[in-house]
């Protein structure tokens, strides 16, 4: 069968009138969510204040490209420079830091690689100069009141390999295309160390969907390159992929990852130890290798995880008759049969899990959304209307679990029983 592009984006779609609030986000950098918009449940509490969030000139922070990237051979795949954005943090959080790493697919082919490269996700020529941070990259009180002063760097993704691809499975025909993914994440984590980040205090690294995936590969070295005595910590924002079959029982994820680590010659930067035991693609879904990670970890996933339903469960290539395409791109056009194979999903991921649960450093908050990314965006990160579980927003709980005030493994009933969500809605 076809194999799904991952590394393409999803197409812009029509706006629902009753979706204009999420509109102002729209400058979010996570780069799904540049042409996603939400849809709030019908059981949505009517007396929340809706009015579009006011995006201010100090949200927008501007871009920088690496200036040690090249002669560290640190390239995104057409070879121009990477890049970040950096808002320095003041007062209490001076010496505090958090890193994100933007997310957005991988290409397993040269063919969807190249194509990746005239894009964004492929080329800093395609940056935005500015970008707006929100949720746990805000820097309101009110929106992030736990980090909102800290030092804030979000971390272009440019590479197609969850920042891990290695130069070495470059082609030497002349095909143009840079691996650098590794070379990237580390010339910009000495970057910044040069910056101030070698004297934190506390530090976080965080990620979003394939930067979430890309958070907990590289957990232990953003550990090991910071001070002993700094309480360091990482939260995978919509990274635990799936190891499961589609719909049809091919292994769509699979063999896409099989591909992807042959491509980009991925296998040095995984964990080593699941590696020496199975097959390296395996070690590139978190239930292989969390275990592994040393440093406390933070899980923010869907259980009805919208991006893996699309395209991990239920990709296009297995809907030929498009009797799965309403619930797809609705969760509420899903009928009983439907309902009842997402419901699986859910238990798959609730079986992932299981081991990670019993972690007494790890956290979790696991609702019951169609969504996919919920710590970039302030009206699901930390709002009046955020999805909240036992009465916590996400970023409520990632606080207490990050300042030890309380444990905290929060997992939802199943859909739709959580009348707070934000459930996509592309129809």
């Amino acid at each position: 069968m076809a194999i799904p592009r991952f590394s393409s984006l999803l197409r812009c779609r029509k706006w629902a009138k009753s979706d204009w609030l999420v509109a102002s986000i729209g400058c979010v950098l996570i780069v799904f969510f540049l042409s996603f918009f939400f849809d709030p449940t019908s059981d949505s509490v009517p007396s929340v204040d809706r009015s579009r969030p006011i995006i201010s000139p100090s949200d927008l922070v501007k871009l920088k490209l690496s200036s040690v990237a090249k002669e560290r051979g640190a390239f995104c795949l057409d070879g121009s420079l990477p890049g970040y954005h950096f808002h320095e943090g003041s007062g209490s959080g001076s010496q505090s830091w958090l890193v994100h790493l933007e997310g957005g697919g991988w290409c397993n082919t040269v063919a969807s690689c190249s194509a990746r490269a005239l894009t964004k996700l492929g080329s800093s020529n395609y940056f935005e100069q500015e970008v707006a941070f929100q949720g746990v990259l805000s820097s309101d009180p009110s929106q992030n009141p736990e980090f909102f002063n800290w030092n804030k760097v979000a971390i272009r993704y440019c590479d197609g390999a969850s920042f891990s691809g290695r130069p070495e499975a470059e082609f030497k025909n002349g095909t143009r295309l840079f691996f650098r993914g590794q070379l990237i994440w580390e010339a910009i984590i000495d970057e910044l160390l040069s910056m101030g980040m070698s004297d934190a205090k506390q530090a976080i690294l965080t990620g979003c969907s394939a930067g979430g995936l890309a958070s907990l590969i590289h957990c232990d070295y953003f550990r090991d390159h910071l001070p002993k005595d700094a309480a360091v910590k990482c939260v995978s924002d919509g990274g635990y992929f799936l190891n499961v079959p589609d719909v049809l029982g091919n292994p769509t994820m699979r063999s896409f990852y099989h591909d992807v680590v042959n491509l980009q010659g991925v296998e040095k930067s995984l964990d080593q130890k699941c590696v020496a035991k199975t097959e390296p693609s395996k070690c590139m879904f978190p239930q292989e290798f969390l275990k592994n990670i040393r440093t406390p970890v933070f899980l923010v996933n869907p259980a009805y995880d919208f991006w893996q339903i699309q395209h991990v469960l239920v990709p296009t290539s297995v809907d030929p008759d498009k009797s799965w395409a309403k619930c797809r791109l609705n969760i509420k056009e899903c009928d009983a049969e439907q309902i009842k194979v997402l419901h699986g999903f859910r238990s798959s991921m609730m079986t992932a899990i299981g081991e990670f649960h019993q972690n007494k450093d790890g956290g979790m908050f696991i609702d019951s959304c169609y969504a996919h990314c919920q710590t970039v965006m302030s009206v699901t990160w930390h709002s009046l209307t955020s999805p909240r579980i036992e009465n916590k927003t996400i970023a409520e709980s990632v606080g207490d679990w990050y300042f030890n005030r309380k444990p905290v493994k929060l997992i939802d009933c199943p859909y739709p029983c959580n009348p707070s969500c934000y459930n996509m809605n592309f129809t």
